[in-house]
């Protein structure tokens, strides 16, 4: 079954069951076979709504129509797009839905009002998924990265839907089978409940649209297939099978008629198929990637000045956020009946303090990268070279993922900050291009310039992460005397100062062999510990990015 067969074949069994499917999955950037695709979508005979993926609470729930209220004296309320008869509802850019976004959607396919909804996932990471909890609600996951113009067909739905969909409520399920989609659905690794429910109810569309009133062996294989395919975690190790001996009595007819029972291995190939080579192979390493969150940016940050609008909160009287008039008066209107009543005397809408509403805006924090770097000794020529490379392979990717890099470089008796925060290519090859190395190390000194730094960052709204390339050999105090013993002390204690602030850091060891100093120094630190013996900077920079992502 080709890719477009196989969405295809999802669509049409979404069609007939939609209610109990939940929805689907589409993994696809816009392309000609996209479009082809959402054009059958819009053929089902169901309104179609286009969500966005940072709609606020007042569009998705509905409030007060403010124009029309004070127009006609009279409360008039708006009705929430969610709150509407059986529709689907396409989700473009899913993987950036707000959290309130993606738990309300949720809520109405819970609500068994009979909505549906396709999520168009346009990530253009593997990392970049949906929130869980729509991702757990849609019965199918298919992609359409790839396919070209020669890939893709017309798409014909079934005819009849709704004669198909009572059908498939009618379907004899066998005794066996709600057990074993169980059963196969733990040995995958499957921790959600919907998995085997969606499967059979998979399995029984399927039946209907071939015209059959028992559930059979393809039917089963077919949901499997779409259903536990994107779910799978792991990969069951088969127990080898052994021959049996021969049953004394055998079977009656009307027990074989009764069950049906289907060789595990089957089901497993039939997983197996649908999953990508290299998730096959980790998979069957057991070194799948977990679902985490995005790289690219920093923390959110809530305030009152700038940003993305958020809802209106009540706030305390002498709060300094602005006033929101809109919210203000959306809080006062329900309550200007009784008011007037009380109040003959007083004309124009009554406010009080408790109908005060103040705005919020939400931005997200740039996340600075501040490489700590060991320049001193006979290889400081050599460490130097391999933060140059990481930093600038970095730089590379500081557009896409919105993160700024400063360079603090340690020798002799002191540490200096040799490149400001910067996203700039350009300034940071001229900065980059000579660098002092040689004499003593000073790392408490190289921790202090950086926590320093880390600290005028924070407050101009970043979100710094240390990262320190040394071999821990600390051997200059922070007074700049040659004291190995005092220089570690200061050392651990820079680290501790780092800790108290809440910085993330990593930290990278460059030695030959391990060094336990500086795995205690991380250990205080609270930080990540990598042990790097011969560093390039595709490595630095490869373990930058996957300690990141943790």
């Amino acid at each position: 079954m080709t890719p477009w067969d196989r969405a295809t074949l999802a669509l049409s069994l979404l069609a007939i069951d939609r209610q109990r499917l939940g929805g689907m999955v589409v993994r696809a950037r816009v392309s000609p076979v996209r479009n082809a695709f959402m054009a059958a979508v819009s053929s089902l005979p169901i309104p179609c709504v286009r969500l966005h993926p940072h709609m606020n609470a007042q569009v998705l729930d509905g409030d007060i129509d403010l124009s029309a209220t004070l127009k006609g004296n009279a409360l008039v309320l708006q009705r929430g797009l969610l709150d509407r008869d059986p529709s689907l509802f396409i989700l473009p850019m899913a993987e950036r839905a707000d959290q309130y976004l993606s738990a309300r959607l949720s809520q109405s396919l819970d609500g068994g009002i009979g909505h549906t909804f396709i999520a168009l996932d346009e990530g253009a990471d593997d990392d970049e998924k949906l929130p869980a909890n729509l991702s757990d609600r849609a019965a199918f996951w298919i992609s359409l990265d790839g396919l070209a113009l020669s890939d893709f067909g017309s798409v014909e739905l079934p005819a009849d839907m709704e004669t198909l969909s009572k059908a498939a409520r009618r379907i004899t399920i066998p005794k066996g089978i709600p057990e074993q989609l169980v059963l196969l659905a733990v040995s995958l690794g499957i921790t959600s409940l919907r998995a085997p429910t969606f499967a059979l109810r998979t399995a029984q569309a399927h039946a209907a649209l071939f015209n059959r009133n028992t559930l059979e062996a393809d039917d089963v294989t077919v949901a499997v297939d779409l259903v536990y395919s994107h779910r799978a975690t792991r990969l069951p190790e088969m127990e080898s099978s052994e021959p049996q001996e021969p049953q004394s009595k055998p079977q009656e007819p009307s027990q074989q008629d009764k069950d049906l029972t289907i060789p595990d291995d089957i089901l497993l190939d039939a997983v197996k198929t649908a999953l990508p080579p290299d998730l096959l192979e980790k998979l069957s390493s057991g070194t799948s990637k977990k679902n985490s969150a995005a790289t690219g940016t920093g923390g959110k940050r809530t305030g009152n000045r700038r940003g993305r609008p958020l809802p209106a909160r009540q706030g305390p009287k002498s709060t300094s956020a602005r006033i929101d008039l809109v919210a203000t008066l959306r809080a006062a209107i329900p309550w200007q009946t009784i008011r007037k009543r009380m109040h003959p005397e007083k004309s124009g809408p009554i406010i009080r303090h408790s109908d005060l509403r103040h705005k919020r805006y939400q931005s997200l924090s740039d996340r600075l990268l501040i490489f700590t770097v060991d320049a001193s000794g006979s290889a400081a020529m050599a460490r130097l070279a391999e933060a140059k490379g990481a930093v600038e392979l970095l730089l590379a990717e500081a557009y896409a993922r919105r993160d700024h890099v400063a360079l603090v470089a340690f020798r002799g008796t002191q540490a200096d900050v040799l490149l400001p925060p910067t996203r700039s290519l350009v300034q940071t090859k001229r900065r980059l291009a000579a660098i002092p190395g040689g004499g003593g190390t000073p790392l408490a000194s190289g921790l202090a310039v950086a926590a320093t730094l880390a600290q005028t960052a924070a407050r101009k709204g970043l979100t710094p992460t240390l990262v320190l390339l040394t071999d821990g050999r600390a051997n200059v105090t922070l007074d700049g005397k040659a004291d190995r013993a005092q220089a570690t002390l200061d050392a651990q204690k820079s680290a501790s100062d780092i800790m108290a602030m809440g910085i993330d850091a990593l930290v990278i060891d460059t030695t030959i062999r391990p060094e336990r100093s500086l795995k205690k120094l991380a250990d205080i630190m609270q930080a990540t510990y990598v042990p790097l013996p011969r560093a390039d900077a595709n490595g630095v920079s490869a373990a930058v990015t996957a300690a990141l992502a943790k």
